[in-house]
């Protein structure tokens, strides 16, 4: 990564961390980032050991905030993200935009997997959209973050021993290959 991208980026973290939002175009440059590195992940990711495993935040930002400073910062702790970012907290928008850019800086120490709640319809229904308009005064951010949704990983695989879904698998599915 270029310094001055990392540069531009760390202060987008530095400044998703105390929770403040970062300007719209820095939110459509973040995510095209965010899009070249999750398009080349496979859809069941592989993950090594020693990884803090992580369940829904659901817009919790002080409660991701805790979990960091319990569990290590990145890139010193390596993370999986069950999915589940969005929706129900007041802070979705702060939450996912801080996770991805983590994700875009240190892209081998976190882990994003999808959650149902990363889709449009459910985002419209349970308050990400809402969020993105009130916060954002458009829709724009709604949907750079909704792409970047169809690109996260489905499933993870710990040291090739602990799969991980979010919410489980269809009876039909009998390999990973499926």
């Amino acid at each position: 990564m270029v310094d001055s991208t990392c540069s531009d980026l760390d202060r987008q973290i530095e400044k998703l961390r105390r929770c403040e939002l970062i300007t719209e175009n820095e939110v459509k440059q973040l995510c095209g980032k965010a899009r070249e590195i999750l398009v080349e992940e496979s859809n069941v990711q592989r993950v090594d050991s020693p990884v803090t495993v992580c369940g829904d935040i659901h817009g919790q930002f002080y409660d991701l905030k805790e979990l960091f400073k319990v569990g290590g910062d990145v890139p010193e702790t390596n993370y999986l993200f069950m999915g589940d970012f969005v929706d129900r907290g007041f802070y979705s928008v702060e939450t996912f935009l801080l996770l991805l850019a983590l994700k875009v800086r240190y892209p081998d120490r976190i882990t994003l997997i999808r959650g149902n709640h990363e889709s449009r319809q459910i985002t419209q229904v349970y308050g990400f959209y809402d969020e993105c308009l009130k916060k954002y005064g458009s829709v724009s951010v709604w949907r750079y973050c909704t792409e970047i949704f169809d690109y996260l990983s489905l499933s993870a695989i710990i040291d090739n021993r602990i799969f991980c879904v979010h919410g489980g698998l269809s009876p039909s599915i009998t390999t990973l290959d499926q």
